[in-house]
C-alpha cells in the first residue's frame, strides 16, 4: 500500500464514522520523531534492552528507592524536555474535528511522556501515568494512591541530584514517606490509581465504533482490550506502524507508513486544521 493509498484508507475510515465513537491507541512509536526511544524497538536506545521489568517495579522500588529514582531521572529528565512532533499535533487535529463534527472521540496512550497535552489533545486517557508527576508511596495519602499526586516540577531535587543516596530521595510534603513516580509499574495494576481511568478505558472498548492504534507493539493489556473489544464487536481496527511484521490479526488493517508523515496529510484530506502548540518546557 503506497503512502497516498494508506492516507485514502484512514480518511476514509474515519470520515465514515459520522458522529460515531473514534478511539486512538497510542504507544512509543508515536513519540520516536520527538527524539524519545521506544520501549520494544529496534532503535538503538530502546529501553526495552534493560531489563525494565526488573527496574519498572515497586519491588524494585522498595529494595532501593535512590536507584530506582536515579534510573527514573535519566530517563524522565530527557522526556520532559521533548516537544510533539507533527503526528501529536495531527491527532490533536483529529480530535478537534471529529467533536466540531459532533462525533465522540478518546485518545488512550501507554505513554508517560507529556507530547500529547502539549500538542493539544484533550480528550486524553494516560493509562500508564505520567512523568511529569510523582506521588506519595504511602496508599491512602493525600499525594498518594488512589487519588493523590503532584507535579514533578514542585519537588526539590538538588539533595538528590547532588548525592543519589536514599537519604536524599525526595519525601511527600504531606506525611513524609518517599515519593515514587507517578506510573504503572509492571508489578502493579491498572485499577490502582484514578488517574489511569481504566473503567473509561473499558468503557471505551466495549462502545467504540472504530479503533486506530498509532506506534504500538500490541504486547500490553491495553492494546489486547481494545483489539479484542474490535474484533468481538466486528468495529474497524486500523494500526499505523511502518516497521511491523504482520498484522496482529488478519482484521487489522496495517498502514506502514511514518505516522508523523501520515496523520498530518490525513489532516489535510480530512480538512482537520493543525494548530502548533508551542510551550515553554523546563527541566524536572
Amino acid at each position: 500500500m503506497t503512502g497516498s493509498e494508506a492516507c485514502s484508507t484512514l480518511a476514509t475510515a474515519i470520515d465514515a464514522l459520522g458522529a460515531g465513537y473514534l478511539v486512538v491507541v497510542t504507544g512509543a512509536g508515536v513519540s520516536h520523531a520527538s527524539g524519545i526511544p521506544t520501549f520494544r524497538g529496534s532503535d538503538p536506545g530502546a529501553v526495552w534492552k534493560r531489563d525494565v521489568t526488573e527496574l519498572g517495579t515497586n519491588r524494585y522500588f522498595e529494595e532501593d528507592p535512590a536507584g530506582s529514582w536515579t534510573w527514573y531521572t535519566s530517563r524522565f529528565d530527557m522526556v520532559l524536555e521533548k516537544q510533539p512532533n507533527s503526528a501529536h499535533h495531527a491527532l490533536a487535529a483529529i480530535e478537534r474535528w471529529q467533536v466540531a463534527r459532533g462525533g465522540r472521540f478518546l485518545l488512550v496512550t501507554q505513554n508517560v511522556d507529556p507530547l500529547h497535552e502539549r500538542a493539544g489533545s484533550e480528550r486524553l486517557v494516560k493509562v500508564h501515568g505520567s512523568a511529569d508527576r510523582v506521588r506519595c508511596s504511602r496508599y491512602g495519602c493525600a499525594y498518594g494512591a488512589p487519588n493523590g499526586s503532584l507535579p514533578r516540577a514542585d519537588i526539590d531535587m538538588r539533595a538528590f541530584h547532588a548525592e543519589a543516596v536514599t537519604e536524599n530521595v525526595p519525601r511527600c510534603p504531606a506525611c513524609g514517606a518517599w515519593l515514587r513516580q507517578h506510573v504503572l509499574w509492571f508489578d502493579e495494576f491498572y485499577d490502582e490509581h484514578r488517574d489511569y481511568q481504566w473503567e473509561r478505558v473499558a468503557e471505551a472498548a466495549r462502545t467504540m465504533d472504530a479503533c486506530l492504534f498509532v506506534g504500538t507493539s500490541f504486547s500490553v493489556g491495553v492494546t489486547d482490550l481494545f483489539l479484542h473489544g474490535g474484533l468481538t464487536a466486528r468495529r474497524p481496527l486500523l494500526a499505523i506502524d511502518p516497521g511491523a511484521g504482520t498484522p496482529p490479526h488478519r482484521r487489522v488493517t496495517l498502514l506502514r507508513e511514518p505516522s508523523e508523515r501520515l496523520l498530518p496529510e490525513v489532516c489535510r484530506t480530512l480538512g482537520a486544521r493543525m494548530e502548533r502548540v508551542h510551550e515553554p518546557v523546563g527541566r524536572a
